[in-house]
Formats: structure tokens, sequence, C-alpha cells
């Protein structure tokens, strides 16, 4: 069973910084609860091309994984596993509600195999929990000047 989560918030922030901020891999610890480390493969900046390591702790495991940027530009990211415990693909995108608004979507996508794919559903639900919780953590940060 395929894992597709798909979260949105609103930030009050113009979509350009909404975007630098989010974007960088290296505040991606600030933002997201479960990501304790980022370690890039290849030189800044980010680009079609780049690779970084990522450390997490997800439902009660530390997960390693290494992902490939695959398209890059100011109103979209999407990221590729190419090592790590299941295949999954990452997209940011960021679209100006207003000159001062911008609804951020984060979306995650993949196919679990293995033990992982027995327990897809509770993966998903889990999933959709955290990003939940990052995407609101990192509106706290962009709208209080933190980020």
């Amino acid at each position: 069973m395929p894992v597709d989560v798909l979260t949105e918030t609103v930030i009050a922030r113009p979509s350009d910084e909404v975007a630098a901020y989010a974007g960088n891999p290296d505040n991606a610890p600030e933002w997201y609860e479960n990501i304790t480390s980022v370690r890039w493969r290849t030189r800044p900046p980010l680009g079609v091309g780049s690779k970084l390591d990522f450390v997490a702790n997800f439902m009660g495991r530390t997960l390693s994984y290494t992902y490939a940027v695959v398209e890059y530009g100011p109103e979209r990211l999407v990221m590729r596993t190419e090592q790590g415990p299941f295949p999954m693909e990452t997209t940011y995108t960021w679209d100006a509600v207003d000159a001062t608004h911008t609804r951020m979507t984060l979306r995650n996508r993949g196919e679990p195999s293995g033990f992982a794919k027995v327990a897809a559903p509770m993966m998903a639900a889990a999933m959709r929990r955290a990003n939940t919780k990052d995407l609101a953590r990192l509106k706290r940060l962009l709208e209080t000047g933190r980020g």
C-alpha cells in the first residue's frame, strides 16, 4: 500500500521568504521535530542534483536516509530518497496567497516494503500528525521572526 500524505498551512510571510527558509536543508532540524541532523554530501548551494544525508527519529526508530534534489525552483522543491528504509519523495510548494501570505504544502509519497508495507496505514497517520505539527512550528518560527 502506497503512502501519500499531503499537509498545508498559510504563513503570514511573503513566499520568497518562506521558500528561502523552508527550502534550506540546514534549517530542517529547527522546524522538523523528528529531524536531528542534516549533512551535505554535495557542496551548497541547493540545486538539482544536490544530495543530503538526514537522520530522523520516527515511530520510535532512528532513520538515516539520503535525499537527492530532483526539482528546485522558487515555487517548488522535490527530493527523492537514494538510500533509506523505503523509497520516499518529499515535495514542498510555496504559493503566494497575496503579497504577505504564502500557502505551503508538504507532501510525502512512497512505497514501503517489508515490515513498513504492513505498517503503511499507521505510518501515513503518524506522518500526517508529524507534518501538521512541523508546519505549525514553521509557521510560528516565521511569523514571530525567529526563522
